[in-house]
């Protein structure tokens, strides 16, 4: 039972990572083409560079972690651990969102911004959950000789 159980928590893993995954490469896209001014409206002013900078090389970051979620099976744990970083690094563009009362992706009240905030931890715990990211700090037996 216990093999039943642990290996449909592993594909259900497994879904989740290359889900999300897909969706980060998504986003990425979108940052490089046709949403980038969208993208820029998150980003706060106090950043002190180019909006447009930021987006782009936000993209980028989304592409590669997307990209390596799906198909990089090696570190996989701090892959996620990196997701999940990468979504409280950027957590300050929605709130800057919120607080200017920025219109972007469908987001025109402050109620939808708001709720949009509760939704990032969300993302963290998908990230981590989904990869075992936690486990890089789970101490490992010493190799023995």
């Amino acid at each position: 039972m216990r093999t039943i159980t642990t290996t449909r928590s592993t594909g259900l893993r497994s879904v989740a990572r290359v889900v999300l995954g897909g969706a980060l490469v998504f986003a990425g896209i979108a940052h490089l083409t046709f949403d980038r001014e969208s993208f820029q409206a998150q980003v706060p002013d106090w950043v002190g560079i180019d909006k447009n900078v930021v987006v782009i090389l936000s993209g980028i970051v989304e592409l590669l972690l997307g990209a390596a979620l799906i198909v990089v099976k090696r570190h996989r744990a701090l892959l996620g651990l990196a997701a999940g970083l990468f979504f409280i690094a950027v957590f300050p563009g929605n709130i800057s969102q919120f607080i200017d009362g920025d219109d972007a992706f469908g987001l025109n009240s402050n109620s939808a911004r708001r709720n949009r905030l509760f939704f990032q931890p969300v993302l963290v715990a998908w990230a981590w959950w989904s990869t075992d990211a936690l486990s890089v700090f789970r101490r490992r037996p010493a190799d023995s000789d």
